[in-house]
């Protein structure tokens, strides 16, 4: 008698937190994920279901721990903040990813840049942009229906989804909050963090030397309201009657 045995269940499938592959080729790379991944989170950080990650495995279907993609920064929508070693989808209410990013390194061929572009379209990305720093060449796509097509022009272009602009100079692409406030690097923010301390230690300051100067006059009119007293009282023993006077 022969006996079969089980076949592997879905819940034996093993689905790693990394792929091997580092997450930036370089400086350059690793910076403009870094600054595009640390904008957003502070762009949602007060939006406790938008999840911002970046070089973070997402893995699309449940049983296949071959089929999953790292995007450079991804944003999901309706999805809440907190630790993930891997994204999968199907423990996230099969919402995939609406936006992701990719920023070119001189590592990436046009075979691999092109499965990313067909895993994107096929499991519902919604915008996808990618960025050549080298060339400062940003090319985006939008889905309409099922497919992700080429926006025509980038200068200018507000994420649908996101609310941020685009911007192209000769030197660099510079991103746009909804308010109008450029993306900051990290020492961009760590100074404009330490101008409004100091703003805030001065207006502490200020307010401290209000209370003093308060505190002063308070106790200059209670000591001219105890002299005045005293001299009520000097005039009465003298026998002058001091609200005739």
């Amino acid at each position: 008698m022969v006996t079969q045995l089980p076949s592997s269940s879905q819940k034996d499938i093993i689905y790693p937190d990394s792929d091997g592959q580092p997450m930036a080729d370089n400086t350059k790379q690793f910076e403009l994920i870094v600054w595009i991944k640390d904008n957003l989170e502070l762009l949602f950080a007060n939006d406790n279901n938008v999840f911002v990650a970046g070089d973070l495995l997402w893995y699309a279907v449940e049983g296949d721990n071959k089929l999953r993609q790292a995007p450079d920064v991804m944003v999901v929508f309706g999805r809440p903040k907190g630790y993930r070693g891997s994204y999968q989808q199907w423990f996230e209410e099969n919402i995939s990813p609406q936006v992701v990013f990719e920023i070119w390194s001189p590592g990436n061929r046009i075979s691999q840049m092109a499965k990313k572009f067909e895993f994107y379209e096929r499991h519902g990305v919604e915008e996808y942009y990618l960025y050549e720093p080298d060339v400062v060449d940003l090319t985006g796509w939008h889905r309409r229906n099922s497919k992700l097509e080429v926006i025509d022009q980038m200068a200018g272009w507000v994420s649908p989804r996101l609310g941020i602009r685009f911007e192209l100079s000769e030197e660099e692409l510079q991103i746009y909050r909804p308010d109008g406030q450029r993306f900051l690097n990290y020492l961009e923010l760590d100074q404009l963090r330490q101008q409004e301390r100091q703003r805030a230690d001065q207006a502490e300051a200020t307010a401290e030397q209000e209370r003093q100067r308060a505190e002063q006059e308070r106790q200059r009119a209670e000591q001219a309201e105890i002299q005045l007293e005293a001299l009520r009282a000097l005039l009465k023993e003298r026998g002058i009657n001091p609200e005739k006077l």
